[in-house]
């Protein structure tokens, strides 16, 4: 019953920018945290960034200062904006998210998005 659908990938030429959105929907009580990831090909899953409910933000090294993660608690929405763009961004970036589906749910659930292509290329 929960969803995670992401947007905003495209293709762009390097030092351009794009913004993700994912938004989550279903049976969800409260929202821990959202992030995103992502995987180039013949590489692992890597953390990019992630914000929780108390606007607690974090990003990994190599995005700091051009990736800026940022939500709408009244939607349900986690946005991931990218400046000055690298080939080596190009990746699938997935949603995640941290949720508590009911009241009475005693632990949190992960959920994972589909993925959206993000290509940075001249």
């Amino acid at each position: 019953q929960v969803q995670l659908v992401e947007s905003g990938g495209g293709f762009v030429q390097p030092g351009g920018s794009l913004r993700l959105s994912c938004a989550a929907s279903g049976s969800i009580f409260s929202i821990n945290a959202m992030g995103w990831y992502r995987q180039a090909p013949g590489k692992q899953r890597e953390f990019v960034a992630e914000i929780t409910s108390g606007d607690n933000a974090n990003y990994v090294d190599s995005v700091k200062g051009r990736f800026t993660i940022s939500r709408d608690s009244a939607e349900n929405t986690v946005y991931l904006q990218m400046n000055s763009l690298k080939p080596e961004d190009t990746a699938v970036y997935y949603c995640n998210a941290v949720l508590r589906r009911t009241f009475y749910s005693a632990a949190y659930s992960e959920y994972w998005g589909k993925g959206t292509q993000v290509t940075v290329s001249s």
